[in-house]
Protein backbone atom coordinates (compact mmCIF):
# COMPACT_ATOMS: atom_id res chain seq x y z
CA UNK A 1 0.00 0.00 0.00
CA UNK A 2 1.34 3.39 -1.06
CA UNK A 3 2.40 5.55 1.90
CA UNK A 4 3.74 8.67 0.70
CA UNK A 5 0.74 11.34 -0.48
CA UNK A 6 -0.41 9.84 -3.79
CA UNK A 7 -0.24 13.02 -6.43
CA UNK A 8 -3.81 13.21 -7.87
CA UNK A 9 -4.39 15.55 -10.84
CA UNK A 10 -7.89 16.12 -12.07
CA UNK A 11 -9.59 18.36 -14.86
CA UNK A 12 -12.19 19.97 -12.75
CA UNK A 13 -14.06 20.80 -16.02
CA UNK A 14 -14.13 17.41 -17.01
CA UNK A 15 -17.33 15.46 -17.66
CA UNK A 16 -18.38 13.82 -14.15
CA UNK A 17 -16.27 16.21 -12.83
CA UNK A 18 -17.53 19.39 -13.92
CA UNK A 19 -21.10 18.29 -12.87
CA UNK A 20 -20.04 17.78 -8.97
CA UNK A 21 -18.58 21.10 -9.00
CA UNK A 22 -17.99 22.56 -5.46
CA UNK A 23 -18.91 18.65 -4.64
CA UNK A 24 -15.84 17.57 -6.52
CA UNK A 25 -12.39 18.05 -4.10
CA UNK A 26 -15.17 16.29 -1.01
CA UNK A 27 -15.67 13.80 -2.74
CA UNK A 28 -12.09 12.71 -3.95
CA UNK A 29 -11.02 13.25 0.18
CA UNK A 30 -13.58 11.24 1.00
CA UNK A 31 -12.87 8.10 -1.15
CA UNK A 32 -9.28 7.89 -0.59
CA UNK A 33 -10.00 8.67 3.04
CA UNK A 34 -11.96 5.67 2.74
CA UNK A 35 -9.64 3.66 1.04
CA UNK A 36 -6.92 4.62 3.66
CA UNK A 37 -4.88 6.59 1.11
CA UNK A 38 -3.19 9.88 1.29
CA UNK A 39 -3.57 12.17 -1.67
CA UNK A 40 -1.99 15.70 -2.98
CA UNK A 41 -5.19 16.50 -4.61
CA UNK A 42 -4.45 18.90 -7.70
CA UNK A 43 -8.02 20.69 -9.49
CA UNK A 44 -6.75 22.75 -12.67
CA UNK A 45 -7.45 23.08 -15.95
CA UNK A 46 -7.33 20.76 -18.72
CA UNK A 47 -4.33 23.08 -20.67
CA UNK A 48 -2.58 22.70 -17.43
CA UNK A 49 -2.79 18.65 -16.96
CA UNK A 50 0.48 18.31 -19.30
CA UNK A 51 2.55 20.38 -17.06
CA UNK A 52 1.53 18.75 -13.70
CA UNK A 53 1.74 15.51 -14.63
CA UNK A 54 5.24 16.28 -16.32
CA UNK A 55 6.17 17.23 -12.60
CA UNK A 56 5.15 14.38 -11.10
CA UNK A 57 6.59 11.66 -13.87
CA UNK A 58 9.21 10.53 -11.56
CA UNK A 59 6.21 9.32 -8.64
CA UNK A 60 5.40 5.18 -8.61
CA UNK A 61 2.08 6.46 -9.25
CA UNK A 62 0.88 9.45 -10.92
CA UNK A 63 -3.28 9.31 -10.22
CA UNK A 64 -5.39 11.39 -13.54
CA UNK A 65 -8.92 11.94 -13.68
CA UNK A 66 -10.95 13.58 -16.86
CA UNK A 67 -12.08 11.91 -19.50
CA UNK A 68 -10.08 10.08 -22.63
CA UNK A 69 -8.41 13.65 -23.39
CA UNK A 70 -7.16 14.40 -20.11
CA UNK A 71 -5.82 10.81 -19.56
CA UNK A 72 -4.03 10.92 -23.12
CA UNK A 73 -2.78 14.29 -22.72
CA UNK A 74 -0.92 12.38 -19.48
CA UNK A 75 -0.37 9.49 -21.17
CA UNK A 76 2.07 11.62 -23.29
CA UNK A 77 4.17 12.63 -20.50
CA UNK A 78 4.32 9.45 -19.01
CA UNK A 79 5.05 7.08 -21.75
CA UNK A 80 8.47 5.39 -21.36
CA UNK A 81 8.63 6.42 -17.31
CA UNK A 82 8.48 4.55 -14.24
CA UNK A 83 5.16 6.25 -13.25
CA UNK A 84 2.16 3.96 -13.10
CA UNK A 85 -0.72 5.74 -14.26
CA UNK A 86 -4.19 5.92 -12.00
CA UNK A 87 -7.42 6.26 -13.32
CA UNK A 88 -10.21 8.29 -12.07
CA UNK A 89 -13.19 8.30 -14.71
CA UNK A 90 -14.38 11.69 -14.30
CA UNK A 91 -14.98 12.03 -17.81
CA UNK A 92 -17.96 11.60 -19.76
CA UNK A 93 -17.73 8.56 -21.65
CA UNK A 94 -14.70 7.04 -20.28
CA UNK A 95 -13.77 4.61 -22.97
CA UNK A 96 -10.21 3.95 -21.67
CA UNK A 97 -11.61 3.03 -18.19
CA UNK A 98 -14.68 1.01 -19.78
CA UNK A 99 -11.92 -1.01 -21.74
CA UNK A 100 -9.58 -1.20 -18.44
CA UNK A 101 -12.71 -2.72 -16.69
CA UNK A 102 -11.61 0.72 -14.19
CA UNK A 103 -14.81 1.20 -11.52
CA UNK A 104 -17.35 3.70 -12.54
CA UNK A 105 -18.20 4.51 -9.12
CA UNK A 106 -15.53 7.21 -7.55
CA UNK A 107 -14.53 5.00 -4.49
CA UNK A 108 -14.87 1.65 -6.53
CA UNK A 109 -12.15 3.44 -8.69
CA UNK A 110 -9.72 4.84 -5.91
CA UNK A 111 -9.46 1.26 -4.15
CA UNK A 112 -7.48 0.29 -7.10
CA UNK A 113 -4.58 2.55 -5.91
CA UNK A 114 -4.65 0.54 -2.04
CA UNK A 115 -2.82 -2.38 -3.95
CA UNK A 116 -2.20 -1.67 -7.42
CA UNK A 117 -2.20 -3.81 -9.92
CA UNK A 118 -0.16 -2.43 -12.67
CA UNK A 119 0.02 -3.80 -16.18
CA UNK A 120 1.40 -2.57 -19.56
CA UNK A 121 -0.78 -1.28 -22.50
CA UNK A 122 0.35 0.18 -25.88
CA UNK A 123 -0.61 4.03 -27.02
CA UNK A 124 0.33 5.55 -30.17
CA UNK A 125 1.73 8.81 -30.99
CA UNK A 126 1.02 11.10 -33.86
CA UNK A 127 3.50 13.97 -34.72
CA UNK A 128 4.51 13.92 -31.18
CA UNK A 129 0.74 13.98 -29.63
CA UNK A 130 -0.39 10.94 -27.82
CA UNK A 131 -4.48 9.27 -28.08
CA UNK A 132 -5.03 6.42 -25.84
CA UNK A 133 -8.18 5.57 -28.07
CA UNK A 134 -8.33 6.85 -31.29
CA UNK A 135 -7.70 9.35 -33.53
CA UNK A 136 -9.70 10.65 -36.79
CA UNK A 137 -9.68 13.41 -39.30
CA UNK A 138 -12.59 14.20 -41.73
CA UNK A 139 -16.36 14.15 -40.37
CA UNK A 140 -15.79 13.68 -36.74
CA UNK A 141 -13.39 16.50 -36.02
CA UNK A 142 -15.33 19.29 -37.57
CA UNK A 143 -19.04 17.87 -35.91
CA UNK A 144 -16.99 18.22 -32.13
CA UNK A 145 -15.76 21.62 -33.13
CA UNK A 146 -19.98 22.13 -34.09
CA UNK A 147 -20.70 20.25 -30.96
CA UNK A 148 -18.45 21.81 -28.79
CA UNK A 149 -19.54 25.26 -29.97
CA UNK A 150 -23.21 24.95 -29.38
CA UNK A 151 -22.65 23.78 -25.71
CA UNK A 152 -20.24 26.81 -24.96
CA UNK A 153 -23.27 28.74 -26.18
CA UNK A 154 -26.24 26.78 -25.00
CA UNK A 155 -24.84 25.07 -22.14
CA UNK A 156 -26.45 21.55 -23.22
CA UNK A 157 -25.41 17.86 -22.68
CA UNK A 158 -22.66 16.58 -25.57
CA UNK A 159 -25.42 14.15 -26.88
CA UNK A 160 -27.88 16.97 -27.22
CA UNK A 161 -25.45 19.14 -29.14
CA UNK A 162 -23.95 16.47 -31.15
CA UNK A 163 -27.29 16.34 -33.18
CA UNK A 164 -27.45 19.25 -34.90
CA UNK A 165 -23.90 19.33 -35.33
CA UNK A 166 -23.73 16.28 -37.38
CA UNK A 167 -26.43 17.66 -39.43
CA UNK A 168 -24.29 20.98 -39.72
CA UNK A 169 -20.97 18.84 -40.54
CA UNK A 170 -23.10 16.44 -43.25
CA UNK A 171 -23.66 19.88 -44.97
CA UNK A 172 -20.27 20.76 -45.01
CA UNK A 173 -19.03 17.10 -45.78
CA UNK A 174 -15.63 17.12 -47.65
CA UNK A 175 -13.33 14.15 -49.03
CA UNK A 176 -9.89 13.93 -48.15
CA UNK A 177 -7.55 12.76 -50.66
CA UNK A 178 -5.04 10.91 -48.96
CA UNK A 179 -1.88 7.99 -49.20
CA UNK A 180 -1.63 6.16 -46.67
CA UNK A 181 1.75 3.99 -46.42
CA UNK A 182 1.61 0.63 -43.94
CA UNK A 183 3.25 -2.06 -43.35
CA UNK A 184 0.50 -3.69 -46.10
CA UNK A 185 2.06 -0.96 -48.63
CA UNK A 186 0.67 2.09 -49.99
CA UNK A 187 -2.60 3.03 -50.76
CA UNK A 188 -4.33 6.28 -52.70
CA UNK A 189 -8.09 7.09 -50.86
CA UNK A 190 -10.86 9.49 -50.96
CA UNK A 191 -12.35 9.42 -47.79
CA UNK A 192 -14.91 11.64 -45.75
CA UNK A 193 -13.25 9.83 -42.50
CA UNK A 194 -10.29 8.40 -41.76
CA UNK A 195 -10.18 6.43 -38.15
CA UNK A 196 -6.69 5.09 -36.12
CA UNK A 197 -7.30 3.36 -33.49
CA UNK A 198 -5.28 2.09 -30.53
CA UNK A 199 -5.80 -1.58 -31.21
CA UNK A 200 -8.45 -3.46 -32.67
CA UNK A 201 -11.41 -1.86 -32.65
CA UNK A 202 -14.76 -4.22 -33.19
CA UNK A 203 -17.24 -3.57 -36.32
CA UNK A 204 -19.39 -6.92 -34.85
CA UNK A 205 -23.00 -6.58 -34.04
CA UNK A 206 -22.87 -6.24 -30.32
CA UNK A 207 -19.38 -5.24 -30.03
CA UNK A 208 -19.59 -2.40 -32.45
CA UNK A 209 -16.48 0.39 -30.95
CA UNK A 210 -14.94 -1.91 -28.44
CA UNK A 211 -11.99 -3.57 -27.90
CA UNK A 212 -10.71 -7.34 -26.71
CA UNK A 213 -6.96 -6.22 -26.09
CA UNK A 214 -4.74 -3.09 -25.69
CA UNK A 215 -1.38 -4.88 -25.90
CA UNK A 216 -1.39 -6.29 -29.76
CA UNK A 217 1.26 -3.60 -30.91
CA UNK A 218 -1.44 -3.03 -34.02
CA UNK A 219 -3.01 0.33 -35.64
CA UNK A 220 -6.84 -0.54 -36.61
CA UNK A 221 -7.06 1.92 -39.72
CA UNK A 222 -10.64 2.43 -41.17
CA UNK A 223 -10.86 4.72 -44.08
CA UNK A 224 -14.50 5.47 -45.06
CA UNK A 225 -15.39 5.16 -48.63
CA UNK A 226 -16.40 7.92 -50.59
CA UNK A 227 -20.34 8.22 -50.76
CA UNK A 228 -23.07 11.23 -50.99
CA UNK A 229 -24.68 12.79 -48.00
CA UNK A 230 -27.66 10.18 -47.87
CA UNK A 231 -25.23 7.15 -48.42
CA UNK A 232 -23.04 7.71 -45.56
CA UNK A 233 -26.24 7.95 -43.19
CA UNK A 234 -27.01 4.80 -44.47
CA UNK A 235 -23.36 3.12 -43.52
CA UNK A 236 -23.87 4.70 -40.50
CA UNK A 237 -26.86 3.28 -39.30
CA UNK A 238 -25.35 -0.39 -41.44
CA UNK A 239 -22.63 -0.06 -38.82
CA UNK A 240 -24.47 0.60 -36.03
CA UNK A 241 -25.80 -2.97 -36.31
CA UNK A 242 -23.04 -4.59 -37.51
CA UNK A 243 -23.96 -4.75 -41.22
CA UNK A 244 -21.39 -2.74 -42.45
CA UNK A 245 -20.10 -3.67 -46.00
CA UNK A 246 -16.30 -4.39 -45.49
CA UNK A 247 -15.79 -4.12 -49.31
CA UNK A 248 -18.38 -0.89 -50.45
CA UNK A 249 -18.74 0.74 -47.17
CA UNK A 250 -14.50 1.31 -46.53
CA UNK A 251 -11.21 2.59 -49.51
CA UNK A 252 -8.81 1.04 -46.42
CA UNK A 253 -9.53 -1.42 -43.56
CA UNK A 254 -6.50 -2.98 -42.17
CA UNK A 255 -4.46 -3.85 -38.89
CA UNK A 256 -0.65 -2.18 -38.81
CA UNK A 257 2.11 -1.23 -36.49
CA UNK A 258 3.35 1.85 -38.54
CA UNK A 259 1.25 4.62 -40.72
CA UNK A 260 2.56 7.28 -42.15
CA UNK A 261 -0.92 9.87 -43.65
CA UNK A 262 -0.09 12.28 -46.56
CA UNK A 263 -2.66 14.66 -48.10
CA UNK A 264 -2.76 17.51 -50.20
CA UNK A 265 -3.23 19.98 -47.04
CA UNK A 266 -0.53 21.40 -45.27
CA UNK A 267 -2.35 21.22 -42.09
CA UNK A 268 -5.35 19.09 -40.88
CA UNK A 269 -7.77 19.23 -38.47
CA UNK A 270 -7.69 15.86 -36.51
CA UNK A 271 -9.56 14.31 -33.23
CA UNK A 272 -7.50 12.87 -30.39
CA UNK A 273 -9.69 11.03 -28.32
CA UNK A 274 -12.24 13.64 -29.22
CA UNK A 275 -10.54 16.36 -28.68
CA UNK A 276 -9.92 18.52 -31.87
CA UNK A 277 -6.40 20.19 -33.02
CA UNK A 278 -3.99 20.80 -36.10
CA UNK A 279 -1.44 18.81 -37.23
CA UNK A 280 0.93 19.25 -39.72
CA UNK A 281 0.82 17.09 -42.96
CA UNK A 282 2.15 13.90 -42.99
CA UNK A 283 0.89 12.66 -40.22
CA UNK A 284 3.23 9.95 -39.11
CA UNK A 285 1.87 7.40 -36.35
CA UNK A 286 4.06 5.53 -33.87
CA UNK A 287 2.77 2.41 -31.97
CA UNK A 288 4.18 2.66 -28.84
CA UNK A 289 3.71 -0.86 -27.79
CA UNK A 290 3.50 -1.53 -23.75
CA UNK A 291 4.33 1.85 -23.97
CA UNK A 292 1.97 2.80 -20.43
CA UNK A 293 1.97 1.68 -17.37
CA UNK A 294 -1.50 1.59 -15.95
CA UNK A 295 -3.51 0.77 -12.84
CA UNK A 296 -6.14 -1.43 -13.56
CA UNK A 297 -7.54 -5.51 -12.66
CA UNK A 298 -5.76 -7.80 -14.01
CA UNK A 299 -8.40 -9.61 -15.39
CA UNK A 300 -9.28 -7.79 -18.08
CA UNK A 301 -8.89 -9.85 -21.20
CA UNK A 302 -5.67 -9.46 -23.53
CA UNK A 303 -6.59 -11.77 -26.35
Amino acid sequence: MPTDPIPVIVNRHGGAAGRLGNRLRPALEDAFAAAGLAADIQLIEGKDIPAAVRARRDSPLVVVGGGDGTLGCAANELAGGPAALGILPLGTRNHLALALDVPAMLPDAVKLFADPQVRAIDIVRVNGRAFVNNASIGFYPVMVEGRDARREGHSVPKWVAAIPASVDALRRLRHHRLRLSHDAGDNAVVTPMLFVGNNRYSLEAGRIGKRNALDKGMMSVFAVASHRRLALIGFALRTLVGRADMAADFAELTETATLTVEGRSRHVRIALDGEVTRLRMPLRFEMLAGGLRVVAPLSVATA
